[in-house]
C-alpha cells in the first residue's frame, strides 16, 4: 500500500491499560474519560499469569461493546516468541475477537501482514496498533506503516527505545527517534500515539512533553494513571481558535477554488486541507 487510504478520524488523545487478570477493572476503565482502553496481556503480566490472563481479557468481548466512544485495544505478546503465537491462536479461535490488537516489538512488516493474512483468513475484522520500541522496527517504521489497511495507529515505545538506543529517557535524545513514527504514521494517514509520562508527581512535565509531541504531530499519549488523562485530552483537543481558523480555511478554498488562498494574513497550500478537515472531525468528535 503505497498510498495513503482514507481512514475514519476519532480521537485518539489518550490510552490507559487494564490489566488481562482483572476482568472488574475494564469498566472503570473505561469510564476514566480515555479515549483508548488497553486490555494488557504483555509487559504487565507475569509469564506464569499469561494463560489466565489471556482467556479473561479474551472473554471480555464475549459480549457486545457499548458504543460509548472508547476504543477498546488488546495488547498481546510479541509475535515471535511462544506466548505471542498462543495470544494469536486464542484470538483465532474465538468468534467474538477484540475489534483491535496492539502488537509489541514488531521489526519487521512481515509480522504484521502474516498477522493481517491470519485474520483475513478467519473472517475478523480486527484491526491493528503498532508498537515501534526497537532499533529494527524503528528502521523498518516506514515500511511497517504501510504493511497492512487494518493499522490505525503506530505507537512510540520510549521506554524500551531508549534501552535499545543506549540514550537517556527523556525528550531531546528520542527527538530523532519520535520523528521517524511520525513520519512513518503521517505518510500513511494513521495517528502517532506517544509514549506515557512516568512520573505522576510532574503533571506540568508531563503537559510539556504531550505538547512537544503533538507539535511534532502526534495525536495522543498514553497514561499511567487516570489522575494524567484530563491533561492529556486537553493538549491535544482542537481549541476553539484552532476549529475556527480550520472552518476559515476550508471556506477560503471552497470559496476560490484554487491551490492557494490567503488567510489571516498568511498563505495556505491546499495540502493543508487533509490536517484542517482533520482538525474539525476531532473536534466534532470530543463534543459529540
Amino acid at each position: 500500500m503505497s498510498d495513503q487510504t482514507e481512514r475514519a478520524v476519532r480521537p485518539r488523545r489518550s490510552f490507559i491499560f487494564s490489566p488481562g487478570l482483572r476482568p472488574d477493572m475494564f469498566p472503570k476503565a473505561l469510564a476514566c474519560g480515555t479515549d483508548i482502553v488497553c486490555v494488557e496481556l504483555e509487559d504487565g503480566i507475569a509469564p506464569k499469569d499469561k494463560a489466565e490472563a489471556r482467556q479473561k481479557g479474551l472473554a471480555l468481548f464475549a459480549e457486545p461493546q457499548a458504543d460509548d466512544g472508547v476504543e477498546r485495544i488488546v495488547r498481546i505478546n510479541c509475535v515471535r516468541t511462544e506466548i505471542g503465537l498462543a495470544d494469536v491462536q486464542a484470538v483465532l479461535a474465538t468468534d467474538t475477537p477484540p475489534p483491535a490488537l496492539m502488537l509489541p516489538k514488531v521489526k519487521t512488516p512481515d509480522e504484521v501482514t502474516w498477522l493481517d493474512d491470519l485474520l483475513s483468513e478467519r473472517g475478523h475484522p480486527t484491526r491493528l496498533h503498532i508498537i515501534i520500541e526497537t532499533n529494527a522496527g524503528l528502521e523498518a517504521a516506514y515500511d511497517i506503516a504501510h504493511a497492512s489497511p487494518r493499522i490505525d495507529a503506530l505507537f512510540f515505545g520510549g521506554v524500551d527505545m531508549a534501552a535499545e538506543l543506549r540514550c537517556k529517557n527523556a525528550w531531546e535524545p528520542l527527538l530523532y527517534a519520535r520523528s521517524r513514527v511520525a513520519h512513518a504514521a503521517a505518510s500513511v494517514g494513521v495517528d502517532a500515539i506517544d509514549v506515557p509520562y512516568l512520573d505522576l508527581e510532574d503533571p506540568d512535565g508531563m503537559e510539556r512533553e504531550a505538547s512537544l509531541a503533538r507539535d511534532l504531530g502526534f495525536s495522543g499519549k498514553g497514561s499511567i494513571h487516570p489522575k494524567q488523562i484530563p491533561i492529556l485530552n486537553k493538549v491535544f483537543t482542537p481549541d476553539a481558535d484552532q476549529v475556527a481558523h480550520a472552518k476559515r480555511i476550508l471556506q477560503a478554498f471552497a470559496d476560490a477554488d484554487t491551490g492557494l488562498v490567503v488567510v489571516d494574513g498568511k498563505l495556505i497550500e491546499k495540502p493543508v486541507l487533509r490536517e484542517m478537515n482533520r482538525i474539525l472531525a476531532i473536534a466534532g468528535r470530543v463534543s459529540a
